[in-house]
């Protein structure tokens, strides 16, 4: 069995200073090729102590590999809110509510403790949730509501909150048809993320253009 410190060693190993420039003008505090790391984690297979040792280190190319060998069922809602607030790498954050919480037990409990936190990050992973349960069990919100705390706050909301609220507003707009107008309407009159970069062959985040675009490709 491998230990924490020949994990370190191997993730150091495969660190390119090029790619840690451009991780860390977004945050992510490593140069690790995701896929490399990817092998390195399957390598090692499923192991949830082990997972916690690498978490604990807090260092994030270890942290990106705790997560991928370990399981959600493995966690109560107070340890991944826990882990969440100590998670500051955007790359961290995204693996922990896209590979732990979502497909996890807790994704309602959760939903409701982070949505409203005076944390972007946190709030951010509230809205995230926010999302897929638009797209899963819609019936657990009330999504007029949820439109109106989009219109009322997405215009000024940190970003990493806004970018989630967002993609929000686009699922509204994509699986609920008879919302779809609202969600264009208010996309159209907040302009968040209209002029976004977005590369060729590439969907705009915007959300009209990206419930247009979605909608367009279902026919519906």
């Amino acid at each position: 069995m491998a230990t924490v410190d020949e994990v370190r060693a191997e993730l150091a190993a495969l660190e390119d200073p090029r790619m840690r420039e451009v991780n860390e003008r977004h945050g992510d505090d490593h140069g690790v090729n995701l896929t490399k790391l990817r092998a390195v984690a399957k390598r090692l297979g499923t192991d949830p102590d082990f997972s916690r040792d690498l978490w604990a280190t807090g260092e994030t190319p270890l942290r990106l590999v705790a997560l991928l060998i370990t399981k959600p069922r493995h966690f109560t809602p107070d340890e991944l809110d826990a882990m969440l607030r100590e998670a500051r790498a955007p790359k961290v954050v995204d693996w922990l509510v896209n590979y732990i919480v979502k497909p996890g037990p807790h994704v309602e409990e959760l939903r409701r403790r982070w949505i409203d936190d005076e944390d972007a990050t946190v709030s951010g992973a509230g809205w995230a949730l926010t999302a897929h349960t638009v797209t899963k069990k819609p019936q657990l919100l009330d999504l007029p509501a949820v439109l109106d705390t989009i219109e009322a706050e997405m215009k000024d909301a940190p970003d990493r909150r806004q970018w989630e609220m967002n993609t929000t507003l686009a699922m509204i707009g994509i699986h609920h048809p008879g919302l779809r107008p609202r969600a264009l309407d208010i996309g159209e009159r907040l302009e968040v993320l209209k002029d976004y970069p977005t590369p060729p062959n590439c969907t705009s985040p915007f959300a009209p253009a990206w419930i247009g675009e979605m909608v367009g490709r279902q026919g519906r």
